[in-house]
């Protein structure tokens, strides 16, 4: 019973810090995939805009800070990032910004799909249907 505790518990952690972590780098990825400096450009935006955004991808160097801030709630950072991001810009320029690097979609939006389509799972739910399915036919049969 010991044993069956501590797998569950070792399991349960390792799952959790794994999933932070892709939270993390979802987050990179949104400060990485986007060039800054062709943005400030494009939207003529002022040099106060500029340093407010580039301080904005400065804020969490690492995973430990992120973490520190996100720990709780690792959803949170998208709603954060992206508000902070339009009063930035403005109305007008956060819509234009929106348009062009996320297709019209609202940022947030973009990042809470890429969430459940994690490929890496995908091949399980298969084989749960199926064993459920043989399951399911083998009661029937008696």
């Amino acid at each position: 019973m010991k044993k069956i505790f501590i797998t569950a518990l070792f399991v349960g952690t390792f799952t959790l810090g794994y999933a932070q972590s892709d939270y993390y780098n979802d987050y990179r990825r949104s400060v990485t995939d986007v060039n800054w400096q062709t943005v400030a450009v494009d939207l003529v935006l002022s040099v106060t805009q500029a340093d407010q955004l580039y301080a904005l991808n400065d804020r969490y160097s690492d995973y430990n800070a992120w973490n520190n801030a996100y720990a709780t709630n690792p959803d949170r950072w998208r709603t954060d990032r992206y508000t902070e991001i339009e009063r930035i810009l403005g109305p007008t320029k956060y819509t234009k910004f929106k348009t062009k690097y996320y297709k019209g979609k609202n940022p947030v939006a973009v990042y809470n799909s890429n969430k459940y389509k994690d490929k890496r799972y995908k091949h399980i739910d298969k084989k749960a249907k199926k064993y459920k399915h043989k399951k399911g036919n083998k009661r029937k049969n008696k």
